[in-house]
């Protein structure tokens, strides 16, 4: 015999519905905002000066970004510290100074605020709760809060602060397992639009393009200022292989997106680089043969939100790069295993 349901079966069943389209349409609207957040930090005009926040650090720039019919252009200036300015241009990197551009490696791979938030955000909703959190004032600018929830306690909490008019992330900021402070990208002054000068992109056109490129033999890993590698940008120089290399231990979600054989600036061979996403975070394996130097020991150390894990094994050097709390990198370098077949 079927029973029918009671009232408040029906009742508490309708409400059930209406919590999860609630939910799914806050999600929706949530990454809405982010794919707005994208498109304004390529597409947009602005002038300004960031500070970038971590442990006891803080570090001062000024950026400015233009956009032009046939590319991008984006400069970055040292407010403190040793004096130094990167161009952006063509997805290649440029180091100016004394009225002169060279060529570099991709520094600062990493730092690309407010150009922060991937591209490709279909994986997010499946690895994070996403949620706004309210609105704030940043740089004189209403922002709205989202927040980034993970599933688990392998990677990060998100949270950033979106411009309401323009889409252009004014504030980013990662958070650990209590919520502490682990880094934060912050506009302490802005300018969105209107009078920018533009005078600094017809030189930088001229210059870049009277230049020679930067040789592939040239082309390193992104380097972050303390000389850690940064697992983000695509690396330069590489050839796509099948290893053999596996990592049975990843935190769920991280997908392989990438496996390459490449030359990197201070190594004596080639070394095999595997990275791994879960849409909003980041995780490069690099694995060469050990060559006894100084450098070869096993050793935990961090940037901000990037945390670097070394440790030889059977005559190789691993190393383990994410933008992941220091346990996650220590687990996916002891899950490391290579399968011949």
């Amino acid at each position: 015999m079927r029973l029918r349901p009671t009232l408040c079966e029906t009742l508490l069943s309708g409400l059930l519905l209406i919590a999860v389209n609630a939910f799914a349409g806050e999600d929706q609207d949530s990454l809405d905002w982010l794919r707005v957040a994208v498109f304004a930090s390529h597409q947009t005009d602005y002038s300004g000066v960031f500070v970038y926040q971590y442990g006891n650090r803080v570090e001062i720039s000024r950026i400015t970004h233009i956009v032009e019919p046939d590319s991008e252009y984006e400069k970055l200036e040292s407010l403190d510290g040793p004096k130094h300015e990167i161009i952006r241009h063509h997805g290649q990197i440029w180091r100016y100074s004394n009225q002169q551009l060279e060529q570099v490696d991709s520094i600062q791979g990493r730092n690309r605020f407010p150009a922060l938030l991937p591209e490709q955000l279909s994986a997010l909703r499946a690895n994070y709760r996403i949620k706004e959190t309210g609105v704030e004032r940043v740089a004189g600018y209403n922002a709205q809060i989202i927040l980034f929830q993970p599933m688990d306690n392998l990677r990060y909490t998100h949270k950033i602060w979106v411009h309401t008019d323009s889409g252009l992330l004014l504030k980013a900021a990662v958070l650990g397992d209590r919520n502490q402070l682990v880094e934060q990208y912050a506009f302490t002054q802005l300018i969105i639009g209107g009078d920018i000068d533009r005078l600094w992109v017809k030189l930088i056109a001229s210059s870049v393009n009277s230049l020679p490129a930067l040789p592939k033999s040239e082309q390193g890993a992104s380097v972050g200022l303390s000389g850690v590698p940064m697992p983000v940008e695509i690396p330069k120089g590489g050839m796509p292989v099948n290893s053999g290399w596996m990592v049975s231990a990843l935190p769920a979600g991280f997908k392989k997106t990438m496996e390459v054989q490449r030359p990197m600036r201070g190594r004596h061979a080639p070394v095999t680089q595997l990275v791994f996403s879960d849409g909003l975070s980041a995780i490069s394996v690099f694995i060469e043969p050990s060559d006894g130097d100084e450098d070869d020991v096993e050793g935990l150390s961090c940037r901000g939100a990037v945390n670097l894990y070394h440790k030889v094994v059977d005559g190789n050097l691993f190393t383990v790069v994410g933008e992941v709390p220091p346990r996650t990198v220590m687990q996916v370098l002891d899950s490391v295993r290579y399968n011949a077949n």
